[in-house]
């Protein structure tokens, strides 16, 4: 839930970026192959299960399940509303984090099946614009959420779930970096203080480097 602003780190870690990839020698072996029966080995056929048949009474039942709003969704609507958003961002692990203040307003679509919010700030002087869209999915029981913003042209999926006893979501996917033009891993943890007050903390991974926090997010009711 909760989405942030997390994604004005982008242009931020693309400025860090690079490609470390080692590099591959090619190896030519001139040594005859030889196969052996012992070390001969025949993968066994994949079969597919065959699609479970249910009758059109238990087929309603579970589509009536899969679309009816729960305790879920009830949570994600728990933010509904204005927010004020003060964002820090680190480009590197050991620099100075650069900061920016803005707003997202949240509101539930669909009759109330999913979170839809909207987000304005600034990013390096530019207008940054921003939107995300969160759904619970009844038969994964799992977090899904997408993303997109005017300072890329595509659209980013993140799955996760609620930690009960931490109050947070735990959420994880991949953004794309352009100037590499490879995907990185990346994580969101969001914090519920109570409901006026959330956080979201975001790690990203950079091919062939280490996890470190790029992105923090206070989040204020207005």
């Amino acid at each position: 839930m909760k989405k942030t602003l997390f994604f004005s780190a982008i242009c931020i870690l693309a400025l860090a970026a690079c490609n470390n990839e080692p590099k591959t020698k090619e190896i030519t072996d001139t040594t005859p192959l030889s196969t052996p029966a012992t070390d001969t080995a025949v993968a066994a056929p994949v079969t597919e299960k065959p699609a479970e048949k249910v009758d059109s009474a238990t087929a309603m039942k579970r589509w009536q399940a899969y679309m009816t709003p729960g305790d879920a969704q009830k949570q994600l609507a728990a933010a509904t509303g204005k927010w004020k958003v003060e964002t820090t961002s680190w480009m590197e692990q050991d620099k100075p984090p650069m900061t920016s203040t803005g707003t997202a307003e949240y509101k539930m679509i669909m009759a109330g099946r999913y979170q839809q919010a909207s987000f304005k700030s600034n990013m390096m002087g530019m207008p940054f614009e921003g939107q995300s869209t969160m759904a619970y999915d009844n038969d994964k029981k799992m977090f899904i959420s997408t993303w997109i913003d005017n300072m890329g042209t595509g659209l980013t999926t993140f799955t996760g779930t609620w930690d009960d006893a931490a109050k947070c979501y735990n959420m994880k996917g991949k953004m794309y970096d352009p100037t590499t033009q490879k995907d990185f891993d990346c994580r969101e943890v969001i914090k519920i203080t109570d409901d006026k007050n959330m956080t979201m903390e975001m790690y990203s991974t950079m091919p062939g480097g280490k996890e470190f926090k790029n992105m923090e997010i206070k989040y204020t009711k207005m």
